[in-house]
């Protein structure tokens, strides 16, 4: 990385496409041709660097715009669950070593598929059926409720804004919730790390603690965000006359059904948020950044530390293809 050139200390800013993860003790970065973890162990105190995956050349569906955002929500929700499990297993939370069971033994023998795997799978399915309840469901419930209480005078487009409102009172209040444990404060920690190192590396300065402390917190292509705007574009679309307002279960279908559509446009603008600064791509990050005041925290130098060892595995020899 280039030492600084100008008056102000302050480099060409250049976006990356590369983006992270926090997980317990440490972060997940994935590069242009590599996912990788490091993760400090809470016994030994060592950084663990690993290289979770082989970034894989994308699918001709994965590259249509408006399409793509569903598969690699799906795929960073995977990805995201398998690495949290394994950064407790390299920070001492879970013995790496230990003697699988006779039931896992003969489970694997039997069905080719491990013990892990199944429950994996059965935590994406329940995390997604609870997602899906929290934010879809009840909302949609909740509003009818209240214009039924309201003798049902209420248009489509206060219906629509009052299910908006709930939604993002529901994720604000359970990030609060969480925000109080000790562990989800760790983590909140290092997801201040991780934006932190990706702002220093995208200012073109040299990765060290002291360089990443003094970048922001808050970044404009976070998962956060993305969340924020999901919600938002969710609350206009479904002011259109096309969507029923009376029958619930009719409208939580038609929300499912367009739920692809909506992460699509909302996948969309989080990328022009991420490579373009402008009046508009701050406007569409400012909701998404002020949710980060509680999703991130400032880490100590041990975390920053961690969070660049993550980065510096995953840029390429030729910082071009690093480019956003």
């Amino acid at each position: 990385m280039s030492e600084l050139k100008n008056k102000n200390n302050v480099c060409p800013v250049m976006k990356t496409s590369i983006g992270g993860q926090a997980v317990i003790e440490g972060v997940m970065m994935k590069g242009p041709y590599k996912t990788a973890l490091a993760v400090r162990n809470e016994q030994t105190k060592e950084i663990t660097v690993e290289t979770v995956s082989e970034t894989k050349k994308k699918s001709k569906i994965a590259k249509i715009p408006f399409v793509r955002g569903s598969f690699i929500f799906i795929s960073s929700m995977i990805t995201g669950t398998k690495t949290i499990m394994r950064s407790a297993e390299l920070c001492g939370i879970e013995e790496e070593n230990e003697e699988p069971s006779k039931f896992e033994k003969w489970f694997s023998k039997k069905t080719g598929i491990s013990v892990l795997d199944v429950a994996l799978t059965i935590s994406l399915i329940l995390g997604l059926l609870l997602s899906v309840f929290l934010f879809i469901f009840a909302p949609t419930y909740i509003a009818a409720g209240i214009n039924w209480l309201a003798g049902g005078i209420l248009n489509k487009s206060i219906i629509s804004v009052i299910e908006g409102l709930l939604k993002i009172t529901i994720l604000i209040t359970y990030m609060l919730l969480v925000s109080q444990t000790k562990s989800i404060k760790r983590v909140f920690e290092y997801h201040g790390a991780e934006h932190k190192t990706i702002f220093c590396y995208e200012a073109g300065l040299p990765l060290t603690v002291e360089n990443v402390k003094a970048q922001k917190r808050a970044h404009p292509r976070c998962g956060t965000s993305f969340l924020i705007i999901v919600m938002l574009i969710s609350m206009a679309i479904f002011m259109l006359p096309i969507f029923p307002v009376g029958n619930v279960f009719l409208r939580f279908l038609c929300k499912l059904a367009f739920l692809p559509i909506v992460s699509g446009i909302s996948y969309e603008l989080i990328k022009l948020a991420g490579k373009y600064d402008n009046l508009f791509t701050r406007i569409i990050s400012a909701p998404g950044k002020a949710l980060q005041r509680i999703t991130t925290r400032e880490p100590d130098e041990s975390q920053i530390e961690v969070a660049i060892r993550s980065m510096e595995a995953v840029i390429p020899e030729n910082q071009e293809d690093a480019k956003w």
